[in-house]
């Protein structure tokens, strides 16, 4: 994967898929521009970055099944593939910020934490937790619903997990360094840009509920919701804490998002 800077001209939808795919996967796309423009654009083409990871993950947990394997590799698999395709970057954002937030330091402090290789006691207790729910509602969702029941959920997820960085690059939302992918794509995203997404992508996930066995669109869009919220209350919280976003916080909220929408379609 290689940048090239460039400026001038409006980023049309190809750059931003180029900047979404180049920067929120490991799958081989050459950035072409790198620069506002770029930047706005490939962040409202995140949740399409985020439909790709989430059928690959869909697809090797269906491999599985159909090999004779159970609900829980299967699991492992779709909750395995997402970590692969980013590089396990967004596992190790979620760490750096839980240590970051549990240091309970000021924000210049909490963000060198951040900065450091090695991951603290607050990461690593937060990247067990997250996971063990990954795998815990994937197994319920494969077990109760089949490969379609879990597909779809893994789809979900990865779309959900990619429009909540999207809102995070919205208008009003400072980045906390001058450096790093969070200065590139801070404030990026006019509010009607990220509001219009939104719900283009809730009625998306409202479809996907539809082709789910025993699923409904009402569900699948209320799991969103409140993995959206979810999201938007760490990203506050972050916000508070270290003046703005960093690429770490990106992470975190997309393992947040992600996470939370499969908890919330094994309710009820």
């Amino acid at each position: 994967m290689t940048s090239k800077k460039t400026a001038g001209g409006t980023a049309g939808p190809v750059t931003g898929i180029r900047f979404a795919f180049g920067t929120l996967t490991v799958l081989p796309v050459r950035i072409t521009r790198w620069d506002r423009d770029a930047a706005r654009a490939g962040m409202l083409c995140a949740p399409l970055a985020g439909l790709v990871v989430g059928l690959c993950a869909a697809a090797a947990g269906g491999l599985l099944l159909a090999l004779g394997t159970g609900p829980l590799l299967a699991a492992v698999a779709s909750a395995a593939v997402p970590a692969a395709l980013t590089r396990g970057l967004h596992l190790d954002g979620l760490a750096d910020t839980a240590d970051g937030l549990g240091s309970g330091k000021p924000a210049e402090d909490a963000l060198r934490i951040m900065k450091q290789s090695d991951i603290g006691p607050f990461g690593v207790i937060t990247l067990v937790l997250v996971l063990l729910a990954q795998v815990a509602a994937l197994h319920e969702l494969y077990g109760e619903g089949g490969w379609s029941g879990g597909a779809v959920a893994v789809a979900l997820a990865g779309v959900v997990a990619r429009l909540a960085l999207t809102l995070a690059s919205r208008t009003g939302v400072p980045a906390a360094r001058p450096e790093g992918l969070g200065a590139a794509v801070a404030e990026s995203v006019p509010l009607r840009s990220a509001a219009a997404v939104t719900l283009l992508t809730l009625a998306a996930c409202a479809g996907m509920g539809a082709l789910s066995d025993g699923g409904t669109a009402v569900r699948y869009a209320l799991a969103a919701v409140v993995a959206l919220a979810a999201a938007q209350v760490i990203l506050r919280h972050c916000v508070r804490r270290f003046g703005g976003v960093t690429g770490d916080v990106f992470g975190a909220l997309a393992e947040t998002a992600g996470t939370v929408a499969l908890v919330a379609l094994t309710l009820g």
